[in-house]
């Protein structure tokens, strides 16, 4: 399953959601991460950030069932193709 993920924190605890998200994904954008992730995975990274919110606080997962339904048009320097070289 291919997701995007996008959370906006208070500007100090931002680090938190970047660095669960950047265990399962990849980070391309301030506050946006993105890639394949198995079931399991987003199951638990659903939980993981569910307890790491505070009120007034949040994030969006987009989930798509593959990365061949998503239109992606990148502009500039695509930080998907530097993970695929590691």
């Amino acid at each position: 399953m291919y997701i995007v993920m996008v959370y906006d924190l208070e500007a100090e605890r931002t680090h938190k959601a970047l660095k669960l998200g950047r265990r399962y994904l990849t980070h391309v954008q301030h506050s946006v991460l993105e890639g394949e992730i198995s079931e399991g995975d987003l199951a638990t990274l659903k939980n993981e950030v569910d307890d790491l919110l505070k009120p007034g606080e949040s994030t969006i997962i987009y989930e798509l069932s593959s990365d061949t339904l998503l239109n992606r048009t990148v502009y500039g320097e695509d930080p998907i193709e530097d993970q695929r070289f590691l």
